[in-house]
């Protein structure tokens, strides 16, 4: 059977199906499990789109507060009481597992008399009016469309959430075929698809109700049309859709300017004739292109932030002031290498308000691989100029944590805003980083790289349950406690009963268990060739 013929082609298609649900199963095991308002800002998402849902329409940035539902949730969730796996434990707080949730039948619902708020009704600021409102209409429309824009607060969060999962969902098959198109290897694509399932936080942030699962996807979707251009794509119905992706990445957070350079890196890296960089005529042409993606995206999204620094005098003005007290002070020589840490550690695992860590060895460990990958993909000739490209995305997500963490230590001595999420936008290209690396390593041999499928999905599945063991002790069970006492605590504080939380448990197992399989029957019938160079449809370097 060779590599072209449909039967292969439909196989590879029908694994990297599973292998999409698995990661979309996972992820809603996450939405389930995680206790109301315990992912960043939780509350303040659910509330802009409440707001939004209602006709609240977009205050200027510190005017937005919490309406009186929200408020009540906010109380019913028992925020924030201090979670049992919290990294260390504080005896004046109140604790999760000591508290006695509120009934399901009497929580509060969404209403039009408790969605808005009345002047003066509420002290909290709802900082997420900082941002543009493109994700919070769309949560606002999805409310409205499922029926639940009048549901109890906690049945509507679960909404959200599921939101987000299915945006991640979409992401999977993009960083395969990024994948694909950088490598020729339909092997090398299957790897790329399972890698988000080895970073716990992903699962936590994408498995909850947030702007971010917005960003990933439109980030995603720029890294696979970057791959395209870099790899020759030069059509115009490409540059419209790479200004589309990026210019909806900018109408939801400012995070996806960090993709700018990707578009302008991959017109100007475009191959030329016989894979040789284009000169004269033709690189006018292409950086003509470029422009144009630039000025969709600008149409699009992209004036927000303009306005912002017409209208408010900064790019992306502060919802809300932060709090400084009580935060403790970086001597000069710790602070880069305290933002690095910080940051990683949130990258792969702090849940929560970034307050369950995940142990620092496994922290170290996965830096050190994740490091190691991106190094290969963008140093060994075969795809070096398309894992370039794309390398600068999550490269400048990362930079820019660390960047604005230490401006804000130059003005008050503490590091603020080490969110790993914000790396997120990149994670389309971090997958495809790693699968890159892995074809590398086992010489584009297509054999040896399908081996690595199975090995790749059947450790990204052990983690997966891993992390979602982790945090099911870490939420649920107090000291002392049963695994049947966290379970029952569980149910009591979910949305959902017990036996509802169980087929979840059960549809998430089967998926898992499928792709594993799957991805060994794919190991099974790929034949033993390499990768000949005119077959990679790659940014050569």
């Amino acid at each position: 059977m060779t590599r072209d013929t449909p039967p292969c082609e439909r196989a590879y298609r029908r694994t990297l199906a599973l292998l999409t649900l698995a990661v979309a199963s996972w992820t809603v095991a996450w939405a389930v499990l995680t206790p109301g308002f315990r992912s960043p800002d939780e509350q303040n998402h659910l509330n802009s789109v409440v707001r939004v849902a209602y006709g609240g329409g977009w205050p200027a940035p510190g005017d937005a507060h919490f309406a009186p539902v929200t408020d009540q949730a906010v109380a019913e969730a028992a925020y924030p009481a201090d979670l049992p796996g919290r990294w260390v434990f504080r005896p004046d707080r109140n604790q999760f597992v000591d508290l006695t949730p509120v009934p399901a039948d009497e929580r509060v619902r969404i209403t039009a008399q408790n969605a808005l708020p009345a002047p003066g009704t509420s002290a909290t600021v709802d900082q997420m009016t900082q941002h543009p409102p493109a994700y919070y209409a769309l949560g606002a429309a999805v409310l409205h469309v499922t029926g639940t824009a009048d549901a109890r607060w906690d049945v509507a969060l679960l909404v959200l959430r599921l939101l987000d999962a299915v945006l991640f969902a979409a992401t999977v098959p993009l960083a395969a075929a990024t994948t694909r198109r950088l490598t020729g290897s339909r092997s090398a694509a299957l790897v790329a698809a399972p890698v988000p399932m080895l970073i716990p936080q992903v699962g936590h942030i994408m498995g909850a109700a947030n702007n971010d699962a917005l960003v990933v996807l439109t980030g995603a979707g720029v890294t696979y049309l970057a791959a395209r251009v870099v790899t020759g794509d030069l059509r115009w119905r490409v540059v419209v859709g790479i200004g589309l992706a990026l210019g909806v990445g900018l109408l939801t957070k400012v995070m996806l300017a960090f993709a700018i350079p990707v578009v302008v890196a991959a017109y100007l890296l475009a191959p030329g004739p016989r894979g040789r960089p284009r000169a004269g005529p033709t690189a006018v042409s292409r950086a003509w292109r470029g422009l144009v993606a630039l000025v969709v995206a600008f149409v699009v999204g992209g004036w927000w932030w303009a306005r912002n620094w017409i209208v408010d005098g900064a790019v992306q003005p502060v919802g809300l002031p932060r709090d400084y007290s009580g935060m403790t002070p970086v001597p000069a020589g710790e602070v880069l290498s305290d933002a690095v840490g910080r940051t990683a550690q949130a990258f792969f695992g702090n849940l929560s308000w970034l307050e369950v860590r995940l142990p620092g060895h496994l922290v170290v460990l996965g830096s050190v691989l994740l490091v190691t990958a991106g190094l290969i993909a963008v140093v060994v000739p075969g795809a070096r100029r398309g894992a370039v490209t794309i390398a600068l995305l999550p490269a400048g997500l990362f930079g820019g944590v660390i960047v604005n963490a230490v401006k804000s230590w130059t003005d008050s001595g503490v590091l603020v805003a080490l969110q790993g999420r914000y790396v997120f936008g990149g994670l389309t290209a971090l997958a495809a980083l790693v699968a890159i690396a892995v074809w590398q390593v086992c010489r584009r041999r297509e054999r040896r790289v399908a081996l690595a499928v199975p090995v790749t999905a059947t450790l990204a599945v052990t983690v997966a349950v891993a992390g979602l063991v982790w945090a099911f002790v870490a939420m649920y069970r107090g000291p002392g406690d049963s695994a049947a006492d966290a379970w029952e605590r569980w149910a009591a504080w979910s949305p959902l009963t017990a036996p509802v939380i169980a087929s979840v448990l059960v549809v998430v197992a089967l998926g898992l268990a499928a792709a594993v399989v799957v991805a060994w029957r794919w190991r099974a019938r790929t034949p033993g060739r390499t990768v000949a160079a005119g077959s990679v449809a790659a940014g050569r370097g």
